[in-house]
């Protein structure tokens, strides 16, 4: 079994628990961080024991690494992925992969080009739970889908936004959608299939910052269901993340990694033993603190990311799959902004 060995680019919040991931998975080796400040770089070197590089420019050139996270502030995503294709690295990117569409395409045509592999963190899709709900659909046990919505509820202080880029178009890139219930809208296209049009709101309603902390949506996916999308910064004390599937011949609705409601037409034995499986509500991290979150799902993620390098297979959560849900995000707030139905175009 090969060695990978990785750096982490940026030191927020994020970046501890992509440290726990790594160091958690057999075949991986974190040697170094960076940070656009060295003295952050420094003392989180110091704290893990790595190796602080001066800059991404440093460690992408460095011949002691093969993969690097990118967990720098979600607008300051292209440059270092773009620069690691250029030095044959591979990156395993937080969401959102950037901002904009334009600046994705550009870091998906580097690794082409490159012939290195980009993919994006979407940990949520690597909780069994969510594994049985797309099985479930795969298999068509929920009849002709009817509706699928996602609720995100969540709570940031003031404190949370002061003094920071989060809560700015410029390097957030939007709000309570684009930060927070990306992961959600994500695992709401990953169930059901592309979003065909929808029509949009959002509010700014409990806090002093530029973009939205509240947003809904009425959407209409491809396969002809309707559906909704919730989400929230400005929802005190903060509720379970929830998802919900309804159709002709069962419902779902999962809260957290739990499932509060799982019934189909044809109910077997195997449903009740995944309900009773899946009955206790575990964590709820990031429901009011951010950094209240497992690192788990991040390693199985990294891991999978590995696995992909591995064999040559894309991966599953690639740069066009990551793409996806900051289109909806985006869609979402064109709506919001034209007061219109917006249809998003698809391949």
């Amino acid at each position: 079994m090969r060695n990978w060995n990785f750096g982490i680019i940026g030191t927020g919040m994020i970046a501890d628990i992509h440290v726990k991931a790594i160091q958690n998975i057999e075949n991986a080796t974190l040697v170094g961080v960076c940070s656009s400040d060295p003295l952050k770089a420094r003392k989180f070197a110091e704290k893990y024991k790595l190796k602080a590089f001066a800059n991404y420019e440093e460690m992408l050139h460095s011949e002691d690494i093969d993969i690097v996270t990118v967990a720098t502030p979600s607008g300051r995503h292209m440059e270092p992925a773009i620069e690691a294709a250029r030095c044959g690295k591979h990156v395993i990117c937080e969401k959102p992969l950037e901002i904009s569409l334009e600046r994705i395409e550009k870091m998906i045509e580097a690794h082409k080009k490159a012939g290195t592999s980009l993919g994006g963190i979407f940990n949520y899709r690597f909780n069994d739970a969510v594994a049985h709900l797309k099985n479930a659909i795969d298999q068509g046990r929920f009849g002709k889908i009817s509706y699928a919505s996602v609720h995100v509820p969540w709570w940031r202080t003031d404190e949370y936004y002061k003094s920071s880029w989060r809560g700015t178009w410029k390097l957030d890139g939007g709000g309570a959608l684009m930060n927070q219930s990306i992961h959600m809208i994500d695992l709401l296209q990953y169930l059901m299939g592309p979003v065909d049009s929808l029509h949009a709101y959002i509010a700014t309603r409990g806090h002093d910052i530029e973009v939205e902390d509240t947003a809904t949506a009425i959407v209409k996916f491809r396969n002809q269901a309707l559906g909704g999308i919730y989400g929230s910064t400005a929802s005190f004390p903060g509720q379970f993340r929830r998802i919900e599937i309804t159709g002709t011949r069962g419902t779902a609705i999962m809260v957290e990694n739990a499932f509060a409601v799982w019934q189909f037409a044809d109910q077997t034995e195997e449903d009740i033993r995944i309900l009773k499986s899946f009955k206790e509500i575990e964590g709820g991290g990031g429901v009011s603190d951010p950094a209240a979150i497992s690192y788990q799902s991040h390693q199985k993620n990294i891991e999978a990311f590995i696995a992909s390098v591995e064999s040559g297979r894309p991966f599953e959560i690639s740069g066009d799959e990551a793409r996806k849900a900051v289109e909806i995000i985006l869609a979402i707030y064109e709506s919001a902004k034209e007061g219109k139905q917006i249809h998003l175009k698809h391949d």
